[in-house]
């Protein structure tokens, strides 16, 4: 998708947001861009190899992983997010804490990204009063003391409920003076397997909401199940297929850790659809 009203930045169709966890326990990369040094050398890699956004999270959402403070979240993404500022990338803080997203911001972040959709009036506000645009991601689970559950939420019909949410959620938001927003299906948050790729089959529905789509599918439990993988870090082909699928079917956006994998599949894909 180009430009979005709101938005305050263009968003190339097939954009891809490159996921830069500055955690000891993410499911996939916990603990390898832990060190400040480390995760910027990794931001810098993945501007390189083409991401348009680089997503920095500072707070595990896998189950069983511990909450952070927030004081302590904001050590870890905020040092990081500073020293990319200056690259050619937007970038994204990974949080649904509004202190963390204040200090993100002030230091050079320019979208929210919140696993709990925009839920708490506090984070509209911050994104309001700084002029943040955010992706409101579908969420029925909440963090208890050790993360998110794996268990899905009932649905009656996945889709059409997703949907529905999400848009009052989105309208939430803008009444709210968040600037613009982007809709995240949430993949592997509270959903069953099944249940995940009847979101991505159907992502078309979504995007009819008229609202840049992000999807992140990328080494997920999903994934590794109808794949037949089961170490994350060896899931990134099939992950690769579900955003092309999701692509095709309206995403815009597309969050993964191989940036330089899904950044050559888009391009082919790209000149593929062109006439």
């Amino acid at each position: 998708m180009s430009d979005a009203t709101g938005l305050g930045f263009t968003l190339p169709r097939g954009a891809v947001m490159g996921i830069l966890n500055v955690t000891p326990d993410s499911f996939s990369d916990g603990g390898q861009h832990f060190n400040l040094k480390d995760a910027i050398a990794h931001g810098r890699r993945m501007v390189v190899e083409g991401a348009t956004v680089i997503d920095v999270g500072g707070e595990s959402t896998r189950p069983g992983a511990k909450v952070v403070p927030p004081d302590e979240e904001a050590e870890r993404v905020v040092p990081v997010i500073a020293s990319l500022r200056e690259l050619d990338v937007i970038i994204s803080v990974d949080t649904r804490n509004p202190t963390v997203a204040r200090a993100a911001l002030q230091a050079g972040a320019r979208l929210v990204n919140d696993v709990t959709g925009l839920s708490d009036p506090a984070m509209r506000a911050v994104c309001a009063e700084l002029g943040a645009p955010a992706v409101v991601m579908h969420n029925r689970t909440a963090p208890g003391a050790m993360g998110y559950s794996r268990e899905a939420a009932p649905f009656a019909d996945v889709v059409s409920e997703v949907r529905d949410e999400l848009q009052v959620a989105a309208q939430l938001a803008l009444r709210d003076g968040v600037p613009g927003v982007l809709l995240d299906p949430g993949f592997g948050f509270g959903k069953s397997a099944a249940q995940n790729l009847a979101l991505v089959r159907h992502l078309d529905i979504i995007a009819a909401l008229g609202f840049p789509v992000v999807l992140g599918a990328s080494r997920k439990s999903t994934v590794g199940h109808y794949a037949r993988v089961d170490a994350p870090q060896d899931r990134d082909a099939a992950s690769l297929a579900v955003h092309l699928y999701g692509l095709a079917r309206g995403a815009s956006v597309l969050r993964a850790h191989d940036v330089a994998g899904q950044v050559q599949a888009v391009r082919l894909w790209l000149a593929l659809e062109a006439e």
